[in-house]
C-alpha cells in the first residue's frame, strides 16, 4: 500500500516540477527545452531524485546548474502546492535512458544486418 502512494507522490511531484520549470527566470534553464521524464522519492519522502532530458546535449551541464541552484525554490513551491508532512530535497540527474535505448536499437541493428550478410554468404 505505501508504495502505491509514493507512485502518486511521485507522479504528483512530476507534474508539479514539469509546470515550475516553465516559470523559471534562470537563463540556463530557459535556453534548452527540458522535460522531466521520471521522479522517485524515497519512502521516507525525504529526498527525491529527479531525472531530466534536455533536448540540446549540449547544454545539458548548463542546465543541470541552473536547476541544481532553482532546487531550493521548487522545493519550497512544491511544498505549498502539495501537502506533504515532508518536503523531499530534490536531487537533479540527467536521464540517460534514451541514450542508453538509442544504442540498444543501433546494436541489434548491426546484429541484424550482420545475420543477413551471413545467410546472403551460406
Amino acid at each position: 500500500m505505501a508504495s502505491n502512494r509514493i507512485g502518486r507522490i511521485n507522479e504528483d511531484l512530476q507534474r508539479e516540477l514539469s509546470a515550475l520549470i516553465r516559470t523559471l527566470k534562470d537563463p540556463r534553464v530557459q535556453q534548452s527545452m527540458v522535460s522531466v521524464t521520471k521522479v522517485d522519492a524515497t519512502g521516507d519522502l525525504r529526498y527525491a531524485k529527479v531525472y531530466i532530458s534536455v533536448l540540446d546535449k549540449d547544454k545539458s551541464k548548463e542546465t543541470l546548474k541552473g536547476l541544481k541552484s532553482a532546487a531550493g525554490f521548487m522545493r519550497r513551491e512544491i511544498g505549498s502546492r502539495l501537502r506533504l508532512r515532508y518536503t523531499p530535497e530534490l536531487v537533479f540527474e540527467e536521464d540517460e535512458s534514451m541514450a542508453y535505448g538509442a544504442r540498444m536499437f543501433d546494436l541489434l541493428r548491426s546484429l541484424e544486418k550482420k545475420e543477413e550478410n551471413h545467410e546472403d554468404g551460406e
